[in-house]
């Protein structure tokens, strides 16, 4: 487990617990049962879950702050666990594989969580200005930061969701309220790792720009010295910062990349595993039915007849 997610929770200041509580309400009643709900505001989005899950749910995370207001999750990226609940936020900075479950939900007291996308030009424009004399020194840089949950950021989230239920007031006011929680987040103790989404020619953003080349091609052959060519990078500097990034090497990243694909094919497509095999760029069957079983833990169709009969064919994104 990453020493930076296995510390204990905190307990909640009085004025984090109200904003909490406040927030539960209003994610409560934009999510009536369990699921994903996409809100007024464009990336904006809750999640309900009323049992935690023994099942892993596997995905790509985009950039975003997710907060928890009531429940708690785990979330697993290559080796590493972070745990978060109400009082400890966590932010993802680039796209990266990963999986996660809900490790405390009950019908009565449901996982309430809120997911809000963090766009890397707006980060840009306004670490400027939280940052004019240019941005502190971090000691990592990756993927996933965790941070305890500040009360304003708590408070500036309900009134988000609140606004959600008020169109005329969603539209004018939701953008400034978003920017406010962009702001506080970029002024927080993660903010100098939050910053390095939007800074061009960062660290963080060259292992951006090369994991969406990756995105883009999983299917083809991975040249890794052209990939580190192209965000100007050596070949052993690029292998340090993208595996310091997303904790995989490019090719580890490619190769999830691949057998989500695949899952996905044969669930939704009704795929066979051979075809789906073949069109995300295996040129080994029995590769990557060994691949698949140690990513989910049984051969391809095995694993595809539990997740349908068990109704788990949900398990394609991150919760």
């Amino acid at each position: 487990m990453s020493q930076e997610a296995s510390s204990a929770p905190s307990p909640l200041t009085e004025a984090s617990e109200r904003a909490r509580l406040s927030l539960a309400a209003f994610l409560q009643g934009h999510a009536p049962y369990d699921g994903h709900f996409n809100l007024r505001m464009p990336g904006v989005e809750v999640i309900r879950a009323s049992r935690a899950s023994g099942e892993l749910v596997h995905g790509i995370a985009r950039p975003a702050l997710c907060l928890v207001a009531q429940g708690a999750k785990e979330v697993t990226l290559g080796s590493e666990v972070f745990e978060y609940d109400a009082s400890r936020m966590l932010v993802y900075s680039v796209d990266v594989p990963i999986s996660g479950r809900i490790t405390r939900a009950t019908p009565a007291e449901p996982f309430l969580g809120l997911k809000i996308e963090l766009v890397p030009e707006r980060i840009a424009d306004l670490t400027l200005k939280v940052y004019p004399a240019g941005l502190p020194p971090t000691r990592r840089n990756l993927a996933i930061s965790i941070a305890p949950s500040e009360p304003e950021i708590l408070q500036a989230a309900a009134r988000l969701v609140e606004l959600m239920a008020q169109p005329e007031d969603a539209e004018w006011i939701a953008p400034l309220v978003v920017e406010e929680i962009y702001i506080r987040l970029l002024r927080s103790p993660i903010g100098a790792r939050v910053a390095q989404i939007g800074q061009e020619g960062s660290r963080m953003q060259r292992v951006a720009e090369a994991v969406s080349w990756v995105r883009r091609h999983f299917d083809r052959p991975l040249d890794v010295e052209r990939l580190a060519a192209l965000v100007h990078m050596s070949t052993s500097t690029f292998h340090q910062h993208f595996k310091s990034v997303t904790s995989m090497s490019p090719l580890q990243y490619q190769k999830v990349l691949r057998l989500q694909e695949a899952r996905r094919l044969m669930l939704s497509r009704m795929m066979d595993a051979g075809t789906a095999c073949r069109q995300v760029g295996y040129a080994s069957a029995s590769q990557f039915t060994r691949e698949y079983g140690r990513l989910f833990g049984s051969a391809p169709m095995k694993d595809i007849a539990r997740l349908r009969e068990g109704g788990l064919a949900g398990n394609l994104a991150e919760a």
